[in-house]
């Protein structure tokens, strides 16, 4: 199941070098894995592709399409994080109306994301050692034999709510090998001048599926049924077994450097000397924890609070605002904010944050919903995509991918970390003072995310 950021722009043309701004940490040997200077690596797509907080490069995007087996594959990769996101909205919809347990919603997606923060490093290894095509191919059909044993539990009158989640975390181990393996392919389908395209790129597809993904899928779910939704995924991965099965890839280059557990010791000790780098991961780890079980719990405040069905249109297009204002977020840091310090950004992003979620846990009409869930993602993704600046600026190539790595844990798995605690929480107390502590926690995390070097 993707899990889980953007932008957008295509034109043609540029062979423009790429510029990474960095401040040198002390000195390092290099080690065979990592990239030369000034180069973006594979981690740098990872963090595009599973968290898409990279800013678009415009006129090399243009140049990156130009590249057929690029472009077949991000074409091919589009149709099926379009469909893994109706997937993944739909179902904590579908368990939320199964259970009427919120607790359960969390569980869900555990199951989604749980194994994407445990065996990501796993699956980086296992991707510089065997036959990536090969590799992303198996893992694909698997993904798809997925989607359809979801789609036979869920035509059943009471499915098993274990059942359900064994698929689900079964999709989800295939996952953490799918992301680790299609970052560090990235790299090789395009000339390295035309890497930041490719990379920028990536963040448009997952970030674009976002915002139709849960749409199609609201329209689905209320005019077909669930089933329907979970087959159009399952579907949708024939896009790019088609593309894998049809295209030349380059072979893989073994590396023999540090990897996995490893690499996160190395980025921890860059966080523990540098006071930039680690408020940036702790700011990310406590956002994540305490603020956003709002994208888990989406549906239980729809339904409590809204009075807005799982299996509606209307639910579908509130998810789909939240991920509009998610795109325009990230967009907003390449554009208008372009010139801003993101230092800077990220504070008002955090306190902006804090103002609208307080608004959206205290709203009881569906029509202001809607604008105010909106500037809930849009506050979201600014600060996320300002803070995962600020942190790549801070940094050394030579660490960057194992700092990078924990930038993944922090967000991505922490998240469903947090709304284990929040689901059974909201139970007892209710959604809405869950939401609001998250809003809090935001406002505080504003004077905490302190983003100046110690000398200033």
């Amino acid at each position: 199941m993707a899990s889980h950021a953007l932008e957008r722009g295509l034109t043609a043309q540029s062979t423009a070098t790429v510029r990474i701004l960095t401040r040198p940490l002390p000195a390092r040997s290099p080690e065979p894995d990592d990239p030369a200077p000034g180069e973006i690596g594979a981690e740098d797509v990872e963090d595009a592709l599973l968290e898409g907080d990279r800013t678009l490069e415009r006129s090399m995007a243009g140049a990156a399409l130009r590249y057929p087996v690029f472009r077949r594959v991000f074409g091919a990769a589009l149709v099926s994080n379009v469909g893994n996101w109706m997937q993944t909205v739909v179902l904590a919809a579908f368990v939320y109306r199964l259970t009427g347990s919120s607790t359960d919603v969390s569980l869900i997606t555990l199951a989604q994301l749980g194994p994407l923060f445990v065996l990501s490093p796993v699956g980086g290894v296992a991707a510089d050692r065997f036959d990536r095509r090969r590799m992303l191919l198996v893992v694909t059909l698997e993904q798809t034999v997925v989607a359809v044993v979801i789609t036979l539990l869920v035509s059943q009158s009471h499915p098993a709510f274990w059942a359900l989640f064994a698929t689900v975390m079964f999709g989800g181990i295939g996952q953490a090998f799918y992301a680790p393996t299609y970052s560090a392919l990235i790299p090789t389908l395009v000339a390295p001048e035309h890497l930041p395209g490719a990379v920028s790129l990536n963040s448009v597809n997952m970030n674009l599926s976002r915002v139709i993904g849960p749409a199609i899928g609201g329209v689905l779910y209320a005019k077909v049924g669930v089933r329907w939704v979970f087959a159009g995924n399952a579907v949708s991965y024939f896009a790019l077994i088609g593309a894998l099965a049809t295209v030349r890839l380059p072979p893989a280059v073994i590396s023999l450097g540090a990897r996995g557990w490893r690499r996160m010791a190395a980025g921890l000790a860059v966080a523990r000397r540098d006071r930039v780098v680690g408020r940036c991961l702790s700011t990310m780890v406590l956002f994540s924890f305490f603020c956003l079980p709002i994208a888990v719990l989406m549906p239980v405040l729809a339904h409590e609070d809204l009075h807005i069905a799982g299996n509606s249109i209307a639910y579908g297009l509130l998810y789909a605002s939240f991920g509009a204002g998610a795109v325009v977020g990230a967009l907003s840091i390449g554009t208008f904010l372009a010139d801003q310090q993101l230092e800077v950004v990220v504070r008002f992003g955090l306190a902006g944050f804090a103002v609208t979620l307080s608004a959206f846990a205290l709203v009881r009409n569906a029509a202001p919903a809607y604008p105010i869930v909106f500037l809930v993602g849009l506050c979201y993704f600014a600060t996320v995509t300002s803070l995962a600046t600020v942190l790549q600026k801070r940094l050394d190539n030579s660490v960057r991918g194992r700092v990078m790595a924990l930038w993944v844990m922090a967000f991505g798995g922490t998240v469903p970390l947090g709304a284990i605690v929040a689901g059974p929480l909201s139970e007892v107390v209710g959604i809405s003072p869950v939401i609001l502590a998250g809003a809090v926690v935001a406002g505080v995390l504003a004077f905490f995310a302190d983003l100046r070097p110690a000398s200033t």
